[in-house]
């Protein structure tokens, strides 16, 4: 913690509560994750928000090339001096959910073979493993660090109570699977909850095939929404 303190304040960071920033801190962590996330097997890594590059450096070290997406322009100087020993690690300034993600895995990697990994900000979980999902990217396995609740409710099996809409909607384009938790104290600033890695590894062909894609998702939200109604009521 000291290290990254030091770090930080050299290059004037402040952590910023609206981005949902908190760095891993037990090495052990990152370590789990990228040796679970199939980068040595791919070769290449697309990530999302690599922070101070905790995960980042354990991804490069395993895998041929990594891409890391990330919003906050304060921290691409951390980056530079945190990952400096690396010479397979490329940075892209930018908000993934405003990305072509789809022309930049293109533009980086060709026609090789991908894997997505991210220690996600709990505010914006949802929105991010979303469109990793639907935007047809030439990835083959998702593995992400969330809040607990919410890996349990994305590896939920479907017609169980934890089970949601967005439960369907992750187990129409994979495979999920909760790999293992980790607790606040692994992190700096320690987070007010347990946190989970889970992978979701995408079907190369759909459980089901629907006439309409939109309206199908339409119709699941709308089954959720409303929980104390009927499914066929909230239809």
């Amino acid at each position: 913690i000291d290290v990254i303190r030091t770090v930080l304040a050299k290059h004037g960071f402040h952590f910023s509560k609206s981005l949902g920033q908190n760095f891993l801190t037990d090495v052990s962590v990152p370590q789990r994750i990228a040796a679970m996330s199939g980068a040595a097997e791919a070769g290449s890594v697309v990530e999302v928000g690599p922070g101070m590059g905790c995960l980042t450096a354990e991804l490069c070290r395993v895998a041929g090339r990594v891409v890391a997406v990330e919003l906050d322009r304060a921290l691409l100087p951390v980056l530079d001096e945190t990952l400096a020993e690396f010479d397979n690690f490329e940075v892209v300034q930018g908000d993934v959910l405003a990305l072509d993600l789809a022309a930049l895995c293109k533009e980086k990697f060709g026609d090789g073979r991908v894997v997505a990994c991210a220690n996600l900000p709990y505010y914006i979980t949802s929105p991010i493993v979303m469109k990793l999902l639907e935007e047809k990217l030439p990835i083959e396995s998702i593995t992400v660090m969330v809040q607990h609740e919410a890996a349990q409710r994305l590896c939920a099996e479907p017609g169980t109570r934890e089970a949601g809409a967005v439960t369907y909607a992750v187990h129409y384009y994979a495979k999920p699977q909760l790999l293992f938790t980790v607790k606040p104290g692994s992190f700096f600033p320690p987070p007010k909850v347990t946190s989970a890695v889970i992978r979701l590894e995408l079907h190369r062909e759909r459980p089901v095939a629907p006439r309409d894609e939109a309206a199908m998702f339409r119709t699941v939200r709308a089954a959720f929404g409303q929980r104390r109604k009927t499914a066929v009521n909230s239809v």
